[in-house]
Parts: C-alpha cells; sequence; structure tokens
C-alpha cells in the first residue's frame, strides 16, 4: 500500500513531529512503506509563505529536498487526477486538498491526514 501524506502531515513529519499521531510515526518510521507527497503540497506550501501565513525554513523548495532526502516520492499532477476532481462532492472547499484526494483516489493510494473534511471522501485515509 502506498501513502499520500496531506501537506500537514508532510510538514510535520519535517518540523513538528509531536502533532503526528502515533500511527503516523509508524507509517512514516517504517523505511518499507511507500510514502508520497504531491506537488500540490509544495504548492500549497508557498503559497502560504507568499501570504504570510506560514513561516517555513528554507521554502517550498526546501520542503520537497527534504521530503525526497526521506525518500518520499514526489508526485506530480496528471490528467487523471484534475479528471478525478470534477466528480468530487463538494464536501471541502480547498483547492489543494481536492487535488490530493484527487490523486489518492486516481492512483489508488491511502491518504495520511488529520483532515476530517478529506476523510468524508470515499478514499482510503489513516491517522
Amino acid at each position: 500500500m502506498r501513502y499520500l501524506l496531506d501537506t500537514h502531515v508532510a510538514k510535520w513529519a519535517l518540523d513538528d513531529t509531536v502533532r503526528l499521531s502515533d500511527t503516523a510515526k509508524t507509517i512514516i518510521s517504517d523505511t518499507s512503506v511507500p510514502l508520497c507527497v504531491s506537488v500540490v503540497s509544495a504548492w500549497e506550501i508557498a503559497i502560504k509563505i507568499s501570504v504570510g501565513k506560514l513561516n517555513f525554513v528554507g521554502g517550498s523548495a526546501f520542503f520537497l529536498e527534504k521530503l525526497q532526502q526521506l525518500g518520499v516520492e514526489i508526485i506530480r499532477v496528471e490528467g487523471s487526477h484534475i479528471s478525478v476532481v470534477e466528480s468530487l462532492p463538494f464536501i471541502h472547499r480547498d483547492p489543494f486538498d481536492r487535488l490530493i484526494i484527487s490523486t489518492a483516489i486516481a492512483d489508488s493510494m491511502t491518504i495520511l491526514t488529520a483532515d476530517e473534511n478529506v476523510r468524508k471522501y470515499d478514499v482510503p485515509w489513516v491517522w
């Protein structure tokens, strides 16, 4: 099973592991488990930095670099991911999360997330 880290989970894995659930810590620390993050998460980090909502030393490039050093696969946005967005119920208004959900559905991944709105979708998730 491949896991897609929600943006907040990827960030916490890098700088605030106390906020991760025990399950998340176990999954992230198991080097045999394939972990992925969407490039959308780096875009979300970049926007939050640019509007002053987030202070992340090194910015979005450092975010991706550190994740890759941990062995996390960076998933590019594909047409199949965007197509799934069109059929998602409008439960979650956040466009970043909607694309992360769509990516997980299109690529048959389980989302690692603390976001209760993400968990309302018909997509496998753990926390």
